[in-house]
């Protein structure tokens, strides 16, 4: 058997012109893609990043980090005489989310140019790809290869690959991988933009951050900001799953209505329940997020984030037998090296389980309460924090169903259990 992406859809947005999906499944080579306008050259790198800063363009990995700051921050340190190095971060850690291995997979050109350019803005003479996709990383390479005599990205690119995990996509996680280390995060400061891979200051920027750039480069960043809103602006890609149907992969511009995703992966709001935000690290929300325009701001004055752009529809599963299983998946993959985060989300996952099963007391859902409060904050990365947003957005959303549970009699799970070791696993569709 062997593992593909097969998405019931790559869609754009009506209305919109797409910056970042393409149609077809064919692979986007060197000739098409410099017949596109890639890899034009650059006049002035600051003129560059003054036009990244005007865009707005936020990190597409999770954090929504201004990337002009972060680039800007790295490139100080290379005036001020330091080498520097950039890295496309291609490790999609969450289970829930596809856009990147798409854009590695099919146009992994539009990454490298983004990575050249970020390069250029740095004074980086050293790049790299992380990625732990095995495909990913085989079309990244053909694509290297094609470039090799070219001339025309002016940095030396790497290509290194890790096993996949859900911490493995940290950055600081790159950096030590990079290193030569474990694939795991490491206390801040320093941050990479400080010390990084060889202890150099490091941007490192998720690949659908970085396959914006061309775009900036080439139109400007008033033209970027002609989709989008004036706190979010741009397109983003976001990954659908749930409702019974395979992983939707969309371009949307911000601002768009919950409801015009839900019409893109044709799926009534009235079959969705609630929905996991961000992947599984930014919590569950109710129905209230029917109503939400999808941008930072908007999603923010709800409670949730944008995260890395994949949202789970949950239509007919239980919303507690859900928050089980993903808590159940952050225990297994918290990488065991903070005391409060591996023993913090095993807790918080016991409980979880217990609740769904009908053996928790109100005790055991007070203790729930209290873990996700005052354990967060506390780990090196962002897999505690994960879990204590899963926690208390199930408590606090979902409060008749928890009630339900701590009574026994759930109809839901009665009727069918939900249970997963990687909830609306987007990723792992097996054909012959």
């Amino acid at each position: 058997m062997q593992e593909i992406f097969d998405p019931v859809g790559v869609l754009a947005a009506p209305g919109i012109e797409p910056r970042l999906l393409r149609a077809g499944s064919e692979v986007e080579d060197l000739a098409a893609y410099r017949a596109s306008g890639g890899y034009r050259a650059s006049d002035s790198v600051a003129e560059l990043l003054e036009e990244i800063r005007h865009s707005g363009l936020r990190g597409r990995g999770g954090a929504a980090f201004p990337t002009a700051i972060k680039l800007g921050s790295v490139r100080d340190a290379h005036l001020r005489g330091s080498a520097t190095v950039v890295v496309a971060n291609g490790e999609e850690g969450e289970p829930a989310s596809v856009k990147d291995r798409w854009l590695l997979c099919h146009r992994p050109h539009l990454v490298l140019d983004g990575l050249r350019l970020a390069a250029a803005i740095a004074g980086a003479a050293h790049a790299y790809v992380y990625v732990s996709d095995a495909e990913a990383a085989r079309r990244v390479d053909a694509a290297l290869t094609e470039l090799d005599g070219t001339g025309l990205i002016g940095v030396r690119i790497e290509l290194v690959t890790v096993a996949p995990g859900y911490v493995a996509g940290e950055e600081t996680a790159a950096i030590r991988a990079i290193n030569g280390g474990p694939a795991k995060p490491s206390d801040k400061p320093p941050r990479p933009f400080e010390s990084g891979v060889d202890d150099l200051p490091t941007a490192v920027s998720n690949v659908e951050t970085l396959a914006n750039l061309p775009f900036i480069h080439r139109h400007g960043g008033q033209a970027f900001r002609e989709e989008g809103t004036a706190g979010s602006p741009g397109t983003f890609l976001i990954t659908v799953t749930g409702a019974g149907r395979g992983p939707g992969l969309y371009e949307l511009p911000h601002g768009a209505r919950f409801a015009d995703l839900l019409a893109l992966h044709r799926i009534s709001p009235q079959d969705v329940r609630g929905a996991l935000m961000g992947g599984y690290f930014s919590g569950m929300a109710d129905r209230a997020i029917l109503d939400a325009t999808l941008d930072h701001e908007a999603i923010r004055g709800l409670g949730y984030g944008l995260g890395c752009g994949a949202i789970s529809l949950i239509t007919g599963e239980c919303p507690v037998a859900v928050a089980a299983s993903v808590l159940g998946y952050f225990d297994r993959e918290n990488a065991g090296q903070c005391g409060s985060c591996f023993n913090g989300t095993a807790a918080m996952a016991a409980v979880a389980a217990a609740l769904r099963d009908g053996r928790a007391t109100d005790a055991d859902v007070e203790r729930l309460q209290r873990w996700s409060v005052v354990l967060r904050g506390r780990g090196a990365c962002g897999t505690l924090d994960g879990a204590c947003n899963t926690a208390a957005t199930l408590l606090t959303r979902f409060p008749a169903e928890v009630a339900t549970h701590l009574d026994g009699r759930c109809p839901d799970c009665a009727q069918q259990l939900y249970l997963a070791d990687r909830p609306f696993d987007a990723r792992k569709v097996l054909v012959p």
